[in-house]
């Protein structure tokens, strides 16, 4: 076996592209990430298996890299080295957007010029980021839009349609009229994300390329098409940068590098599981209904072009399933309606959840017949497909006609599939996992307003990111590196790795890299701690605000403020004195890239600035220097107490005699707390105190777990 060799000539990379960087300094850190990298991945057996032979051999490491490590070139040289010695090709996932952005425009360009061995990438991205040339130039036009008014405004806005004044009618043709010119000049190159203002959901989904609508080859656009060109890049790097959600949505389509023959890194890792639990979720709406006729019309015109056996169910299935639907929307009012009802004040739609994810016996008969007849009109739509391809195939002066019939049928069976899947979800039986006890799927049922329409909803989502993970995703992987700088939770790995179903596995090793900065030195954590006890609401909301504001009133530079809720912040805002609203920046008040320039440009004119965030600005904000002297914690930023997965998933584990709150909660929490006051220190020349106003921090004893997970500053006690 050539491990060694590989592993070798991988760490050697690292270290003459590191050490030919201007102004190298070593870290002792960042070269035993890079050969922990380089071991695992030298172990991974890729490729086909002939039959008969032993399971191909796994490595997986998971490894938490403190903030200034410098993660990013300790897994991507060696990954990228090794990959183009075995020829083979790397895949790297992270969470965010702004990651993605620093590898494709900074991290990898700057590599393709030092690596001896060139090498290219790409950006993936789902196929729903692109225009569809063939919709553009049917809604850009005037001929088809009149009578399809649907697919210029989203079916959720039918009663509202018809009410739309002809000008915003207009307007609307004239967007899709003015992105056809832009496409055609090649102005613009068909990618969402590089308009100048991408546009909102509503707009952007009528023109938006779908799998389900796409003919492929045989579209009279294919050989123009922005969706398929990119691909192309794809199929030609070796090294490719995706998302977790795309990752988790691709799992057996070719759209990614099949995960048995290539190197996968998951950066940001500890997002992984809560996007496994979103990814693998359904919903289904039983009150709109009106796209099911629309759909089935639709499937039946392609009589007139086509023999298909299975078009003469259509009706059968399309009446059957709307009529199951309003039948159970009428059931689930019938036994949760109150509860519903009650909830009229609440912020949001109203929710509630089937206790341990049993449903009343009368909801599983009409469940049993939507799931029926949603599987029986699918199999339709599959035969419609098919027939429709062969005649555009056989047909090619009729391309474009066949093309836009398949894809008004296309555009609404991605509806279908969520039913049916959801429905197989709401039905399941609670199963064993992990040999301990029956695993029950959350199950829940929403009521909302749209205008004076009543919309209700049903759900289900598994509860054990793990095992969806172990099932999905990790049955395919051979070799990868997961990394973060949160990756343990109150100073272990065992809640990670048990989220990302890699608990007991025999192919994983954990690492732990130290940031190289010195805390203690360059920090004070200072716990401010309130009379209130955080749990009584408004008496500690208004106690920490006026603490807050004392302290924020000694503000010389940047600052930064993470609130726990809306409220807590409106509140926060509500009480700024007039002097101090001119310092302050708050995040729903201004677009996310607007609000940190004029952060920047104020600190650097020497003024205070101060953001007032929310959870989204508690990871991935980089802020060095100035721009974050100070750090304030309003509040222990655990998890909504009333979202439904958790709400299941903490039921089970107290039904299996287990303690949610020190196995789920806590760890949780930890880790999201270590993001938040990972905000504060970014450069080893970074000098910041991070506040916080919660007393339980250093009052309980999970509070001392939660501080153990931190970065080791100075720790000072104030009362408030």
């Amino acid at each position: 076996m050539h491990e060694k060799k590989w592993a070798q000539e991988a760490l050697n990379s690292f270290d003459a592209v590191v050490g030919a960087m201007p102004g190298f300094r070593s870290r002792e850190g960042q070269r035993k990430m890079a050969a922990q990298v380089a071991q695992t991945l030298s172990q991974a057996q890729l490729g086909k298996v002939d039959e008969g032979e032993p399971d191909p051999r796994r490595a997986i490491a998971v490894v938490q890299a403190g903030t200034g490590v410098g993660k990013s070139l300790a897994y991507s040289i060696p990954a990228i080295g090794m990959a183009l010695s075995r020829g083979t090709r790397v895949l790297i996932s992270t969470a965010t957007v702004a990651l993605q952005e620093q590898l494709v425009n900074k991290d990898l360009p700057a590599l393709a010029q030092k690596l001896d061995q060139p090498f290219k990438f790409a950006l993936a991205k789902g196929r729903g980021r692109f225009v569809c040339k063939l919709k553009l130039e049917r809604l850009a036009s005037t001929g088809e839009v009149q009578d399809e008014m649907d697919d210029l405004f989203g079916e959720e806005q039918a009663q509202a349609k018809a009410s739309r004044p002809q000008h915003e009618l207009q307007a609307r043709m004239q967007f899709y009229k003015s992105m056809a010119d832009a496409l055609a000049t090649q102005a613009w190159d068909g990618d969402r994300d590089s308009l100048e203002t991408p546009p909102e959901a509503e707009a952007w989904s009528p023109v938006a390329a779908e799998s389900s609508s796409c003919t492929g080859k045989h579209c009279p656009a294919f050989s123009n098409c922005v969706y398929y060109e990119r691909r192309k890049d794809l199929v030609a790097a070796q090294v490719i940068v995706a998302n977790h959600d795309l990752l988790l949505s691709s799992l057996g389509s070719k759209l990614l590098p099949e995960l048995d023959n290539c190197l996968l890194i998951l950066d940001e890792a500890h997002h992984l599981p809560s996007t496994a639990l979103d990814q693998f979720a359904g919903e289904m709406d039983l009150s709109r209904l009106g796209w099911i006729d629309k759909l089935a019309s639709r499937a039946l015109r392609v009589n007139q072009v086509a023999e298909v056996e299975e078009l003469a169910d259509v009706p059968k299935h399309a009446g059957q399933l709307r009529q199951q639907m309003q039948e159970l929307a009428r059931l689930v009012m019938e036994h949760y309606g109150e509860a519903l009802k009650a909830q009229k004040d609440s912020y949001g739609p109203a929710r509630v959840r089937a206790a341990r994810g049993v449903l009343p016996e009368a909801l599983l008969e009409p469940l049993g017949l939507i799931a029926h007849h949603a599987d029986g009109f699918l199999d339709a739509l599959r035969a419609i497909s098919k027939a429709l391809r062969a005649e555009i195939k056989d047909k090619p002066e009729e391309a474009r006609r066949l093309s836009t019939i398949y894809a008004q049928v296309g555009a609404l069976a991605p509806r279908l599939e969520a039913i049916y899947n959801t429905t197989q979800q709401l039905l399941q039986q609670n199963t064993q996992a992990d040999d301990i006890q029956p695993v029950p799927h959350a199950k829940w049922f929403t009521l909302e307003m749209d205008g004076e329409f009543i919309v209700v909803k049903a759900h289900a989502s598994p509860i054990q990111p793990g095992s969806t993970l172990r099932q999905h995703l990790w049955s395919q992987v051979r070799g990868a590196v997961l990394t973060s700088a949160t990756l343990t939770s109150c100073g272990h790995f065992d809640f990670f790795l048990r989220e990302a179903g890699l608990a007991g596995d025999a192919s994983v090793t954990t690492l732990e890299v130290p940031s190289p900065f010195d805390y203690a030195r360059q920090g004070t954590l200072v716990a401010r701690e309130t009379a209130a006890d955080p749990r009584e609401a408004a008496r500690f909301t208004e106690e920490m605000v006026e603490a807050l504001l004392t302290d924020l009133s000694r503000i010389q530079a940047g600052a930064l403020v993470l609130f726990t809720s809306r409220e807590q912040m409106r509140q926060a805002v509500d009480a700024l004195s007039t002097s101090m609203r001119n310092q302050v920046l708050v995040q729903t008040a201004l677009p996310r890239q607007t609000l940190l320039a004029r952060h920047r440009e104020a600190v650097a004119m020497g003024e205070p600035s101060i953001i007032f965030g929310m959870q989204s600005f508690g990871e991935g904000l980089d802020l060095p220097g100035a721009l974050c002297e100070s750090l304030f914690i309003t509040k222990l930023p655990f998890a909504p107490p009333d979202d439904p997965v958790g709400e299941a998933r903490a039921e089970w584990l107290r039904s299996s005699g287990r303690n949610p709150f020190n196995e789920l909660v806590v760890p949780a929490t930890a880790i999201r707390l270590a993001q938040w006051v990972g905000r504060a220190i970014r450069t080893e020349e970074d000098q910041a105190h991070v506040y916080c106003y919660d007393r339980r921090l250093t009052g309980t004893s999970y509070g001392q777990q939660l501080i153990k997970g931190l970065p080791p500053f100075t720790l000072q006690r104030q009362p408030v």
